[in-house]
């Protein structure tokens, strides 16, 4: 067993394997149409350089604005510009859609972004302005352009002006830098402050709910998504102030409200002190879920030595230590991305939509809508041959996700299990367990 301790110790690189090309020898081939339409880069850190975050605020009944963030260590600095300074060029365009008036184009805003590069401060954030009406639904489409790379990005948000006591009229900043938050996880010791502009309150209502801890049932059974279906544990009225220093000390969701009356308002997200790290050998046996058995899972849970008992899990299924550590490599990163893309008021893995990215890997493609968004993978390519032409013909196998309004979160979807009557998730499940990272159109396991 020494030879297996430290598999599970490794240090999880963020990077996804990319997925396999597929040659073709042939005296012509017909090239497929570009597919505009995609955006499957936007859940795959290899094809999308930029990543940024966003923010919806509700200034008032007739405007809102838009705060993006940008990763200064995701820009491209250049020195060729009058100024003879490390820059970085962007441009940011949105688009605002009226839902409830039929995705009419309701405004645009955009703005050109120069950031000089600087190594004391890790983000960047800008901001749009946006004319919005009082009770209505909308979804903004943002574009960046990076100048320098001549690529573009694009993002879509969704936020809606129905009352002034929900989470769109709420930001949350940290409470001793001041910094405004674009993440509403936090963890324990962490301090913030929640700030209310729209008008002046007395006090904010903190309901604590337990969090869940279930995961999401394999996508070939039709039993719906385990959701927080029940009542507060319990509520806390404490005195507001937008200056009120907020700590939030164990796993749970916390929902902030400035009126006793009302069942909405902003959330906190609190999942331990690592997320969305796994580092920890009892945090990294939960997603086994998907790969293990009821039995096996007990048996590492319940086992005296944690990290002993993933280690015997990974190298059974690589069958040494080099085949293991490659797959705790990737499995673990998917984990992580998908905490990264796909937390809503659980962790993302636990998702459905984290479930199919886990065992799956990324979209090859990906198409949103206002209800939803619909990922294809691709299943071995047909070739064809007629009159010394080849032809190469893509199917893909799809999972569609619908949007679920809640009070927690806007990034909650659910898997459309009526429309998944083929899914192949045993053979995925059985690709795993013997040491190949499950690809649908890779029939050889190669």
């Amino acid at each position: 067993m020494n030879r297996i301790l430290n598999i599970s110790g490794l240090r999880i690189a963020l990077g996804i394997i990319s997925a396999c090309s597929v040659v073709v020898s042939c005296k012509s081939t017909q090239k497929a149409a570009v597919d505009t339409r995609d955006v499957s880069y936007l859940y795959n850190p290899t094809r999308s350089t930029i990543k940024p975050r966003f923010n919806i605020l509700n200034q008032s009944d007739e405007a809102s604005v838009l705060s993006v963030k940008f990763y200064m260590s995701d820009l491209f600095f250049s020195q060729a510009n009058p100024q003879n300074i490390p820059l970085a060029q962007l441009l940011v365009t949105a688009k605002l859609f009226n839902r409830t008036g039929g995705m009419l184009l309701a405004d645009t805003s955009y703005q050109e972004v120069n950031i000089v590069k600087n190594d004391k401060i890790t983000d960047y954030i800008t901001k749009l302005n946006l004319k919005v009406q009082q009770g209505n639904e909308y979804i903004v489409e943002v574009k960046i352009l990076d100048r320098l790379r001549m690529e573009v990005i694009q993002s879509f948000i969704a936020f809606n002006t129905l009352t002034e006591t929900n989470k769109y009229n709420f930001y949350a900043r940290g409470h001793f830098v001041k910094n405004e938050l674009f993440n509403p996880v936090i963890r324990v010791n962490e301090f913030v402050n929640l700030v209310y502009p729209r008008k002046h309150v007395d006090s904010l209502f903190i309901s604590y709910y337990k969090p869940i801890t279930a995961v999401p049932y394999p996508p070939s059974m039709l039993l719906p998504e385990r959701t927080i279906d029940y009542d507060p544990d319990t509520t806390v009225a404490l005195a507001y102030s937008d200056t009120l220093p907020i700590m939030f000390p164990k796993p749970g969701v916390y929902l902030c409200s400035v009126d006793r009356k009302v069942d909405e308002g902003f959330t906190f997200f609190n999942f331990g002190d690592t997320y969305p790290n796994m580092t920890k050998p009892e945090v990294m046996i939960e997603p086994l879920a998907y790969l293990a058995t009821e039995d096996e899972m007990n048996a590492m849970r319940s086992a005296a030595r944690p990290k002993v008992a993933l280690d015997e899990f990974w190298i059974g299924c690589g069958g040494n230590v080099e085949k293991s550590r490659e797959l705790i490599r990737i499995f673990y990163t998917r984990i992580l991305y998908a905490n990264y893309y796909f937390t809503s008021y659980k962790e993302g893995w636990r998702t459905e939509r984290g479930m199919i990215y886990t065992i799956y890997g990324p979209p090859d493609k990906l198409y949103k809508s206002p209800d939803g968004e619909s990922w294809g993978y691709r299943k071995p390519v047909i070739k064809s041959s007629w009159g010394g032409r080849y032809h190469l013909k893509e199917e893909y196998l799809y999972f569609n996700f619908r949007v679920r309004s809640g009070k927690f979160s806007d990034n909650d979807y659910y898997l459309s299990r009526s429309e998944t009557l083929i899914s192949f998730w045993d053979r995925a499940v059985a690709s795993w367990r013997k040491g190949i990272v499950f690809r649908l159109d890779n029939p050889e396991d190669l």
